[in-house]
């Protein structure tokens, strides 16, 4: 879904953030840093100030300002009024205009820790900017000699990375880091004839920066979330125009701004013909306009929706999996008391579809299958027969608002057998197959445009099941058969670890993800002989699913590998109902063609099934 956001949409979309859809996977948004994530710290006669244009339509005194950031992602998680507003208002926004890495770790120690009890929420996400005032300020001097401005640099570094154990050393969990974004790059310094012959030197520095930040991030034991701003900001100057931008170069965004600049731009700069700054990257001589703190915020959203979609790549094997069992299961209900001769194979071939759906978090999916089943059984003797099934399923998913789109071509083959005797009947089956995830294509909002990642893997997955039940019916000939029945299922489904191909900024990798399950269920089987030709039969059950723990995606961005990190994905329903109904009908003989459908139901999931199959004995 591609939008537009501008000022005055986005402070719309805030007013309604009360309106989550789905629960979001973290308690509360905490927020530290400088003015590029102040939430209105500092206020003036017409309410918070905010470091980015105001939301027009004058874009003047008496109009509100734009959201930042951190604003903005706080609504796209669902999180209501948290973060949104700044601490000293109510909110848990602690960023502040002007603050240096020096200042950001005292407010970290001396004011949040202090005022909990020195107790970090494990369950919330920590948010942190900060290093563009120690350049402002001087604190890191591109005049000083190198090696001394160098070393500043790191010493900034490392003041925002303290920032970072602390919290995690009370708790913390989960904490996102900008990386500097390149403060040479800015108009304050681009757009001024003193200080542009210093942007390389300073532009050196915020990489010095940056690399000892991401040294030290890598080695504390919580799950960072690095944002790699910098990077990708640049790809956003190499393409301006798909983002939403004006129709201007590189050097006219980062040298020109909407207001209060050395050179405002004469376009779309607030005195200039066309007043807009969702044209323009900056709104003043270092600090992004809306559309660069939509860009950041859409930027830092993808990552952490990421592992909610990837998660659901196991769940779609085992979604495949159930629809194999269950048109399986299809074929045995219309043979119960109806096998084929001692000694006689009765083969069979099914056709099929599925739709699946998952609600996970802020993001739905939906997606549909197809499938082919041929297979064939042998009777042993009176009581016993067994069988073989193989199967082909093609499936589908779309993910999320921008409809990432996954496919998985599965191939399984299942080993079974029954029992039936004296009304005691029952069935075990082993399957196993093979997993070809192919066009994994992982899509995201990025301002007007939407931006993807695409990748491949494999994997593999077995399963163990078996039934018992106990046919009520007054004699095996009766016209009628009811059957209450108990069962077990255990899957393993192995999703091998894979990259996304480019290099970009929102490119990342995956480790090797496992789920299992292991369900117990309870079941009601019947069967009804319209005629010597129909036979209709169906079953009600519910299972309990007991490997009910949200699923964890280890990834890492590809441009920054060394600090990897965990995040929660999909979380499996821990009790799911499960019916079909079907009509089986004798064609000749020998011969007969079976249609049933198959519905489950869970909280946050569910699945349909239809399918039609022919059995002849040879």
């Amino acid at each position: 879904m591609k939008r537009l956001l501008t000022p005055l949409a986005a402070a719309c979309l805030l007013a309604g953030t009360s309106l989550s859809l789905h629960a979001s996977p973290y308690s509360s948004l905490v927020v530290f840093g400088d003015s590029l994530s102040d939430a209105g710290w500092f206020t003036d006669a017409d309410g918070p100030v905010r470091f980015t244009n105001r939301v027009g339509p004058g874009y003047l005194p008496g109009e509100a300002y734009g959201p930042v950031a951190p604003m903005l992602l706080g609504s796209q998680l669902g999180l209501g009024e948290d973060g949104l507003a700044a601490a000293n208002s109510g909110g848990s926004n602690w960023a502040v205009g002007g603050y240096r890495t020096d200042q950001i770790l005292d407010t970290v120690n001396d004011q949040y820790l202090a005022g909990n009890g020195f107790r970090a929420d494990p369950k919330a996400l920590y948010y942190l900017t900060g290093g563009g005032n120690d350049f402002l300020q001087l604190r890191i001097n591109p005049l000083a000699p190198p090696a001394v401005a160098t070393q500043q640099a790191r010493d900034g570094a490392g003041r925002l990375a303290d920032s970072v154990r602390a919290l995690q050393g009370a708790g913390a969990r989960y904490i996102m880091v900008w990386l500097l974004p390149n403060v040479g790059n800015t108009p304050a310094i681009q757009g001024s004839p003193i200080l542009s012959p210093y942007a390389p030197t300073i532009s050196a520095l915020g990489q010095d920066f940056n690399t000892e930040l991401v040294r030290q991030l890598a080695t504390i034991d919580a799950e960072i979330i690095p944002l790699n701003v910098p990077l990708m900001l640049s790809e956003v100057l190499a393409a301006p125009g798909r983002y939403g931008l004006g129709d201007l170069s590189a050097d006219e965004l980062i040298s020109t701004c909407f207001d209060d600049c050395t050179v405002q731009n004469p376009v779309y700069g607030i005195n200039g013909t066309n007043p807009d700054p969702t044209k323009l990257l900056f709104n003043d001589g270092v600090h992004p306009t809306i559309a660069g703190q939509t860009l950041i915020a859409d930027y830092a959203y993808s990552l952490l929706a990421a592992p909610w979609e990837i998660s659901l790549l196991p769940e779609m094997a085992h979604g495949t999996l159930r629809s194999h069992q269950d048109q399986l299961r299809a074929q045995w209900q219309a043979d119960f008391e109806a096998w084929q001769a001692v000694g006689q194979w009765r083969s069979f071939v099914n056709g099929g579809g599925q739709r699946l759906t998952y609600d996970i978090y802020e993001s739905d999916a939906d997606g549909n299958g197809y499938s082919l089943n041929f297979g064939g059984s042998y009777r042993l003797n009176e009581a016993w027969r067994v069988g073989l099934a193989a199967g082909l399923y093609e499936q589908d998913l779309e993910a999320g608002e921008a409809e990432s789109d996954y496919d998985l071509r599965s191939y399984l083959t299942t080993a079974f057998a029954q029992y039936q005797q004296n009304r005691w009947w029952g069935e075990v089956a082993a399957s196993v197959g093979y997993l070809d995830y192919h066009d994994l294509k992982r899509k995201f909002d990025m301002g007007p445009t939407t931006r993807s990642e695409k990748g491949d893997t494999d994997g593999d997955l077995w399963s163990l099941s078996g039934r018992v039940g106990y046919d009520i019916a007054q004699s095996p000939d009766s016209q009628w058969h009811l059957s209450p029945f108990v069962s077990a299922d255990y899957a393993r489904v192995e999703v091998d670890g894979y990259s996304e191909d480019s290099q970009s900024a929102t490119a990342l990798n995956y480790d090797d993800q496992k789920r299992n399950s292991k369900r117990l269920g309870v079941g009601l089987q019947g069967l009804f002989d319209l005629s010597q030709q129909t036979r209709l039969f169906g079953e009600v059950a519910m299972e309990r699913e007991y490997e009910d723990d949200a699923t964890e995606v280890d990834m890492s961005l590809r441009s920054l590998p060394t600090i990897g990190y965990t995040l929660d994905g999909y979380t499996p329903d821990d009790k799911t109902w499960r019916a079909s109904f079907g009509v089986s009908h004798k064609l000749a003989p020998g011969m007969a063609v079976r249609g049933a459908y198959t519905y489950r139901a869970a909280d946050d999931s569910d699945q349909h099934g239809i399918n039609l199959s022919l059995s002849w004995d040879l």
